[in-house]
Parts: structure tokens; C-alpha cells; sequence
């Protein structure tokens, strides 16, 4: 069971945010929101958790694999090969966030777990002051690919209560645009990023300002 051998195209957003990080840092998060977005798919496309829980396995043992021991064509892992040898945890999180995604009824516990372990390869390229905005930007970022009413407004409710993040530095610009655009999308009940005339203005300011 091994996934497509080419890399994601990634949402306008995700683009926009990978153009305002540092060169040295730009292979490493593309490479993660690629495989995060290889997973939305999955969990997208899974009628039966049992499924999703398997396609989802098929990265995580990969992930634990020897760098020598993983096959090799798959963009995105080789891409993990590359840019996150020896911080294959980090990615492991995210692989179990997408999982709590499985969740017939998702509850507020699991979104939570779901969003901090989707955050949590921010937090190892720029430390601890990426936690809050990386679970703000995942929260919102899942509210708006959800049409459920009660999902969706519990999904921005958790975003809405966590704090402000203080200005980011220029190595997390990226991450300021991701955050702004999602504090954006909260006010606007949960509507696609980068919707609206405003978006790009909004993620401009981000990228120089740094929140």
C-alpha cells in the first residue's frame, strides 16, 4: 500500500506561506505541508476508520524506518529523507493528529490532540512560540474543509480561545501568514482562507510584520 509518487499541489495559502519563509527552512516546511496534505486526502477519502487507519500506519512505518530501509520515489518521502532525518517524530505526531480525524463523533478532546500534533513539527523548526499559532492555523484550517455545522462552529470556538501569539520572527513568517490568514477566516465564521480581496493584503502584512 504505498501512496502516489508525486509531490501535492498546495492551496494558495500554503504557497504564499512557503514564499516568505527563509530559503533554509523552505525544503523542510514544504515538504511537511505536502505530506500534510497527503494525509487530509486520506482521511478525506475514508468512508471505514479502520482503512484510514491503515493508510495512515503505511507513514508511520515509514517514518520509523532506517533512512536506508524506505523505499524510494515517493516524493514526499523522499522529500522526509531529505530535509527531516532525525526529526521523523515530529512528523510521526502528525500522522497520529490526522488520525483523531477518524473519529466517527469528533469531540473536543480529540480536535485538540488532533491540532497540536499537526502543529507540532512547527514547533521543532522555530521552538515553543509556533504552539499557538500552528494550533490556531490547524483548528481554522479544518473548520473550513468541514459542512457539518455543529464541527465546524466547535472547531473555531477552540481557535477563538486560544491567545494572540506575540509577533513572529522573520524564520516563522511563513507561520505568521498561515495565522493571520486563519485569525481572518475566525471572523468571518470559518470561510476558506483565502477568500475574499483581503486575504492576499492580510498575509502581505504578515509576511513583513510577523503577525
Amino acid at each position: 500500500m504505498t501512496p502516489a509518487n508525486t509531490a501535492e499541489n498546495l492551496p494558495p495559502e500554503a504557497q504564499i506561506a512557503l514564499a516568505h519563509t527563509p530559503p533554509a527552512m523552505r525544503n523542510a516546511l514544504r515538504i511537511y505541508l505536502e505530506l500534510d496534505l497527503r494525509l487530509a486526502r486520506i482521511v478525506a477519502a475514508t468512508s471505514e476508520p479502520m482503512l484510514g487507519q491503515m493508510r495512515l500506519a503505511w507513514w508511520r512505518d515509514m517514518l520509523g524506518k532506517p533512512l536506508a530501509e524506505r523505499p524510494s520515489g515517493d516524493a514526499v518521502l523522499d522529500g522526509i529523507s531529505e530535509h527531516w532525518a532525525g526529526q521523523e517524530a515530529l512528523l510521526v505526531a502528525l500522522v497520529d493528529g490526522w488520525e483523531h480525524m477518524l473519529d466517527e463523533t469528533l469531540s473536543e478532546e480529540s480536535a485538540l490532540a488532533f491540532a497540536k500534533g499537526r502543529g507540532a513539527a512547527f514547533s521543532g523548526l522555530g521552538g515553543t512560540e509556533c504552539e499557538s499559532p500552528a494550533t490556531r492555523w490547524a483548528l481554522v484550517d479544518a473548520a473550513t474543509h468541514i459542512s457539518e455545522g455543529a464541527e465546524r462552529d466547535m472547531l473555531c470556538a477552540l481557535a477563538g480561545n486560544i491567545e494572540t501569539s506575540p509577533r513572529l520572527p522573520k524564520s516563522l513568517r511563513g507561520l505568521a501568514v498561515l495565522d493571520a490568514l486563519s485569525r481572518r477566516s475566525l471572523k468571518h465564521g470559518g470561510r476558506p482562507l483565502m477568500e475574499g480581496r483581503g486575504a492576499s493584503i492580510v498575509a502581505i502584512r504578515a509576511a513583513i510584520f510577523g503577525r
